[in-house]
């Protein structure tokens, strides 16, 4: 085999002599290095969650609303995005794509570093670089294709569950770091800006919020480069028109609502619940932090992603996919009951009824993304994997906009929770009948 700067001449995975003596190196390599490079884009992808509950601590002029609107802004700009990723790796390879889309994550990250500084930045700049959080969203849908193009298909759900799964703890490291690395300066004497006054409870303290994001553009500079002196990209190309091939299947339909039950609801509450534990339990005495509590929703579900990737393996997607759907309803119904409280007491069942949710949504990613490559020839599920993990990014858009909506007109979150129930029940009987069931016409 032999390699130009960019593309291998040669690439056959299924192939075990090829994948013994040389593939299986290449691939590990490749799988480690995107993976970085992809948990870098989810912490920039989510940052604006982790910095909406400070905005208005540090003198932020916001309504409830409009939070709400800053949080789901990056999900929106995500799946339009990713809808645009999807394409890029058969036209530009691993390499290119990879590196370059790392280094645009540094657009958004010097962006808020600057912005957070000011209380006066005006509102329609917020949006905007909530906006360009997006960029960390989209690279998912190029990231998870290419790497699935470099592992043998009985390999696919294990690799895909370990990137995507170690790439969603950037979801739970940015809520998780956020609420630390802003409380001293990063380099002393203010040398990265001053620090802001933020009020909390009545009590004051001193904060350096550009610190949420300043703590990653070295990361973000040094992986980009790492991504292009190391990644090289496998030979299998198409065009722009070629890869619309996949909407001809009713396969990459069915299986994009369900990754949209999965992913969709794991990325719009990770967005999300920070606010809901805000909105739900914020008024009472000793209310809890919202950042102390809300990364813990997506460290559990990345966890369950990583672990149901090899179990999707031995038992097949669609039987894990069954589990996570009926496991995801009941969580679901069980929220409903403690978004309404008269008092603290009910915050610790409220929380492990959405640690639930998260957890079987978390299985449920790996299991979609086991069935997919089960489904279509490599190029193709690629391209599959790509256009549903676009659609299913939408999540934090449309999750931070129907709360906004139905908080304002009932006062509760919880009309949100009904319709995603009746989603997923539909969902659970349409992977039984077309996947899951015996005598199924496509098992996977």
């Amino acid at each position: 085999m032999t390699t130009s700067s960019t593309w291998l001449k040669h690439w056959a995975p299924e192939d075990e002599l090829f994948w013994t003596k040389m593939g299986k190196s290449i691939a590990n390599r490749t799988l480690v290095i995107t993976t970085a490079n992809l948990t870098l884009a989810f912490i920039v992808w989510f940052v604006v969650s982790a910095l909406v509950v400070r905005l208005p601590q540090i003198g932020f002029q916001l309504t409830t609303g409009q939070l709400f609107w800053l949080a789901a802004m990056p999900g929106l700009a995500g799946g339009s995005l990713r809808l645009v990723h999807m394409f890029l790796t058969p036209m530009f390879g691993t390499r290119a794509v990879v590196s370059l889309s790392t280094l645009s994550l540094l657009i958004p990250a010097i962006g808020w570093y600057y912005a957070v500084q000011n209380p006066d930045t005006p509102y329609w700049v917020l949006m905007l670089l909530a906006f360009l959080a997006g960029l960390g969203g989209g690279n998912f849908s190029s990231f998870m294709p290419s790497t699935s193009l470099f592992f043998p298909k009985r390999l696919q759900g294990t690799a895909l569950a370990i990137q995507a799964g170690i790439g969603n703890f950037g979801v739970s490291v940015v809520q998780f770091v956020t609420p630390w690395i802003i409380g001293f300066a990063l380099l002393g004497g203010g040398m990265l800006g001053a620090s802001q006054t933020l009020t909390k409870g009545g009590v004051t303290s001193q904060a350096y919020l550009q610190n949420a994001t300043a703590i990653y553009i070295p990361f973000i500079l040094v992986f980009g480069i790492l991504a292009w002196v190391m990644l090289r990209s496998v030979p299998i190309k198409a065009n722009f028109r070629e890869q619309f091939d996949i909407f001809g299947s009713h396969h990459t339909w069915s299986m994009t609502l369900l990754y949209i039950m999965t992913f969709g609801a794991f990325s719009g509450l990770s967005a999300t619940f920070p606010l809901l534990i805000k909105q739900c339990y914020g008024s009472f005495e000793g209310a809890p932090d919202p950042l102390a509590y809300a990364f813990y929703g997506p460290l559990v579900g990345s966890i369950a992603r990583v672990f149901a990737g090899p179990l999707s393996d031995r038992v097949g997607g669609a039987r894990v996919t069954q589990w996570a759907g009926i496991g995801m309803l009941i969580s679901t119904i069980a929220v409903t009951y403690f978004t309404v409280a008269s008092g603290m007491e009910s915050f610790p069942a409220f929380v492990a009824s959405m640690l639930a949710l998260f957890f079987f949504a978390g299985v449920g990613n790996a299991s979609t993304f086991k069935q997919m490559p089960m489904l279509f020839p490599p190029r193709q599920a690629g391209g599959v994997i790509g256009f549903t993990a676009a659609i299913a990014a939408y999540g934090p858009f449309f999750f931070g906009m129907m709360f906004a909506l139905a908080i304002a007109a009932y006062g509760t979150p919880n009309v949100v929770f009904y319709w995603l129930a009746l989603y997923i029940a539909l969902n659970v009987v349409m992977n039984w009948w077309m996947y899951a069931r015996r005598g199924a016409a496509s098992p996977c």
